[in-house]
């Protein structure tokens, strides 16, 4: 189905126009079975995960809905994390480019509340926000709901896991009843259902279920890495394995353009490619990898659609691919024509669970490695620039360099042997010295918590009104942390227990002590250290 599905169903030549301008050139089967009926006013509960489309799902008919000459509040969407607000906050201005006189507010936790509060005094028709920030505002009386047409839950069931099912119910008891409700979820638990029943008018169940995944025949690893070694590590293995062509898959347009500008830096012939770029600049982009000038293409999923290169001997998933199929597509572009292919993933803190998830589901093996040292690295270079030498040896006339060779040890008082590990040195152009990824992290022992996580105590619990929320929205903002990191959050009367990844333990220990959750100052420690 191409963009003309769009215009069959009657969507705002605006927003049609924004559909194009960011290079939709199919709807998903989620957003071709929901976008009719949302449009029609029904409420509905979507079953798809993320990575499907299911955003612009809801968006589109959102939108079309807005009318622009009246400032109120006109739409609400509720999400479980800041992250994901303001990834669907960004989507929908993009969906809204075109049309005139809209404004779009993310609210979330970790974000001075006093800044949201202005935006929302000068008038805003859509929030998209995490309900403890928005039950925030409902305290201050800083948003008014009687104008609401429509609301939407985004990933209820991880909104329910959070424990934010008493907010939710608040928030909706407070919104109109002549609304449209639409809900999605990946999965649909019992209390799930019980919201729909209670929440919504004659629901209707749309449901998008994958097809089973095969993959190719290509060796597959991953690494263990922290966001701060990423960038090394996919250099470190770009010239281990120096595969004539390569892609590398990130998730969004951003990372695209700073891993590009990164890998140029270094002196690689990279090139970006993703939807922000004219035709003009993707053709230009796509004939220099096919003929070899550019040797590593950095890709969206999107942009990659398309690309047919035979030669690509390695796919490296510099991002973990939100959905199942992108793993697939991603790792199907190598390893064509009968020729071998590699595909290397690199995994940061809690992402090992979603690649798990996609072994099980592709039936596939992702071996562990190791990450590579400076010492490996050098090995292989020096084998294969030792082999290349051989070659040479057996098969050019080499008497002038002999020649040459022997008039410099005449007169430098060299041996044949320095002068072949100089060159050698020279070939390999790396400095055998520290390996910068060879720290260590803190050891604070065993603290109950997952494999590569360490569990923290905080002095504040339910009793001082602190919620899930409030503490995964604390320490991702004053961290930078991105909050899918964070693992379990265990809450009790007066303390709470929240499980970060090891990397990050001592980082977010020292921040936080001079951080306020909810206003109130913190001590915060490792759980049980030994």
């Amino acid at each position: 189905m191409k963009v003309s599905v769009f215009e069959e169903i009657d969507i705002d030549s605006a927003i049609l126009r924004a559909v194009k301008e960011m290079g939709f050139e199919e709807m998903s089967p989620i957003q071709a079975k929901a976008i009719p009926e949302i449009l029609k006013g029904k409420d509905i509960i979507g079953q798809a995960q993320t990575g499907t489309g299911k955003t612009a799902a809801f968006g589109i008919p959102l939108l079309q809905r807005i009318n622009t000459n009246e400032k109120s509040l006109q739409a609400l969407v509720l999400c479980p994390t800041r992250e994901l607000a303001i990834q669907v906050a960004e989507e929908f201005r993009q969906l809204a480019l075109f049309l005139h006189g809209i404004k779009i507010l993310p609210v979330y936790g970790g974000q001075e509340i006093t800044k949201q509060i202005r935006s929302l005094k000068s008038g805003v028709q859509v929030i998209i926000g995490t309900p403890g920030r928005v039950m925030d505002h409902m305290r201050r009386k800083t948003v008014k709901f009687n104008n609401i047409k429509m609301v939407v839950l985004d990933e209820a069931d991880e909104m329910f896991n959070m424990g934010f099912r008493e907010d939710i119910e608040t928030i909706l008891k407070e919104i109109p009843e002549e609304r449209q409700t639409v809900l999605f979820s990946a999965t649909m638990p019992g209390p799930i259902m019980d919201i729909a029943r209670k929440y919504q008018k004659d629901s209707q169940i749309i449901k998008v279920v994958k097809k089973e995944l095969t993959v190719p025949k290509i060796e597959q690893y991953y690494y263990e890495v922290t966001p701060r070694n990423k960038e090394e590590v996919l250099c470190r293995l770009l010239d281990m394995y120096n595969p004539k062509l390569s892609l590398v898959f990130c998730n969004t347009k951003k990372q695209v353009d700073e891993l590009t500008s990164a890998l140029q830096v270094r002196g690689y012939f990279a090139e970006g490619l993703h939807g922000d770029m004219k035709q003009q600049q993707r053709d230009r982009v796509m004939h220099s990898f096919r003929n070899g000038r550019t040797e590593i293409l950095v890709a969206t999923d999107v942009a990659a659609r398309g690309i047919d290169v035979d030669d690509v001997e390695a796919v490296y998933n510099y991002d973990v691919p939100q959905d199942d199929e992108y793993y697939v597509h991603r790792i199907g572009r190598t390893g064509r024509a009968g020729r071998e292919g590699r595909a290397f993933t690199l995994v940061v803190g809690k992402e090992v669970y979603k690649l798990r998830d996609i072994q099980r589901y592709c039936k596939t093996k992702i071996k562990l490695q190791p990450i590579p040292s400076i010492n490996d690295v050098t090995a292989v270079k020096a084998e294969k620039i030792l082999s290349n030498i051989r070659d040479i040896i057996e098969n050019e006339d080499l008497s002038k360099m002999v020649t040459l060779i022997e008039n410099s040890i005449n007169e430098e008082s060299y041996t044949a042997l320095d002068i072949a590990a100089a060159f050698l040195k020279s070939s390999i152009g790396e400095d055998m010295g520290e390996d910068k990824l060879s720290h260590t992290y803190e050891d604070f022992g065993d603290t109950g918590a997952e494999s590569g996580m360490v569990r923290l105590f905080i002095n504040l619990g339910k009793k001082q009104n602190v919620r899930p929320g409030d503490i995964l929205g604390a320490i991702a903002g004053e961290t930078g942390m991105p909050g899918k990191l964070i693992g379990t959050i265990d809450m009790y009367d007066k303390y709470t227990f929240v499980e970060v990844p090891k990397e990050y333990a001592s980082e977010v220990i020292q921040v936080m002590k001079s951080a306020k959750i909810k206003g109130k100052s913190i001590n915060i420690e490792p759980a049980n250290r030994k």
